[in-house]
């Protein structure tokens, strides 16, 4: 099959690569996400039955029903997504994966479990829907939330907030990425680079909730605006594993105007960011939570380190695919093991 002005390289339709309708509040930033994955997918001719979905608990981890439904999905409990992935990805190290999880899944209840994914490097994109809430259950804060933020229901945060990119860069991610979910062409450019990348992507995308979190004094409030896509930060991705080419204007704090009235500020990182220096990622992550700023585009890459199935061995045919015979020891060699210990 070939590609024509309506189908990709597998001869389908970009139909083909929806799935349910969404049940999200009209305007979730989830939604838009969604889009960009499907996008990337069809543009890329991915096979779905060779990709697989994972998620948690949350509005966010609903959002795999809503995209390929021709491939592989396993919703886990509530932060245990990791531990799924990274067992499917044992099996199955020829799958493509996308995990899709929330800034609760993750920085709460899922935090050891993320951190321990991205320490083992594991090869899947980990796309982050981060809005600051826990938008399922009725706006209770999450760890992301802002210090003094108030909500409609769960009043005020004392708590400093977690940022999810500072604790992948600490846990050695070879990727890191932050995106805002008004910004479609962005979102999709990540998107195009972490499935190609061979270890842990990680995708914090700012997907404010439109019905529990749009309060004046929130940096996660959200507007919904083709007239603000413009301004916010534009990376270009080239095709290769070892080359990535990041396309930004120069460096500038930018102001946004959201539905509210209220503002958040985004900073663009300038031609002088180089995303394989880990130190300058932890700086620009550093003074912009400082400033209460949303930095957007790639923040670091590191192709050298190996992934776990690399770390493993494991063969080129995936364990899943190999016989009973190739997996499990024979009996003359477990008698053979069992005499020597025996005989010792």
């Amino acid at each position: 099959m070939g590609r024509s002005k309506t189908t990709n390289e597998l001869g389908l339709t970009k139909a083909d690569y929806t799935y349910r309708a969404t049940t999200l509040c009209p305007g979730c930033g989830h939604n838009s996400i969604s889009n960009q994955i499907m996008a990337v997918a069809y543009e890329e001719s991915v096979n779905q039955h060779q990709l697989v979905k994972f998620s948690g608990i949350g509005c966010s981890s609903k959002s795999p029903a809503y995209f390929l439904g021709r491939s592989h999905s396993f919703n886990a409990v509530h932060g245990r997504m990791p531990s799924v992935a990274t067992g499917a990805l044992m099996a199955n190290h020829g799958l493509k994966a996308i995990a899709v999880s929330g800034d609760g899944d993750t920085g709460n209840i899922g935090l050891g479990q993320f951190k321990h994914i991205i320490r083992r490097n594991v090869s899947m994109v980990y796309i982050i829907e981060n809005n600051g809430v826990y938008g399922l259950t009725k706006g209770q804060f999450s760890a992301t939330a802002d210090l003094n933020q108030n909500t409609k229901y769960a009043g005020k945060n004392e708590l400093p907030p977690i940022d999810l990119c500072i604790e992948a860069l600490a846990a050695d991610c070879t990727f890191i990425a932050r995106s805002f979910s008004g910004d479609a062409k962005q979102v999709k450019q990540l998107l195009s680079a972490a499935m190609r990348h061979r270890g842990t992507a990680v995708l914090d995308i700012i997907s404010p909730c439109v019905t529990f979190n749009d309060a004046d004094d929130s940096t996660k409030s959200y507007k919904w605006g083709r007239e603000h896509r413009d301004i916010l930060n534009e990376v270009g991705f080239v095709q290769s594993l070892d080359e990535i080419g990041v396309d930004y204007e120069e460096g500038a704090v930018q102001p946004v105007q959201l539905h509210d009235g209220s503002w958040i500020t985004l900073k663009k990182l300038d031609e002088n960011h180089d995303p394989t220096n880990r130190i300058s990622a932890f700086r620009i992550l550093e003074e912009a939570q400082r400033e209460q700023q949303i930095v957007t585009g790639l923040i670091y890459i590191d192709e050298e380190r190996p992934s776990m199935s690399e770390l493993e061995n494991l063969p080129e045919t995936p364990l899943v695919e190999l016989s009973e015979a190739q997996l499990r020891p024979s009996k003359d060699v477990l008698d053979q093991a069992m005499n020597a210990v025996f005989n010792m």
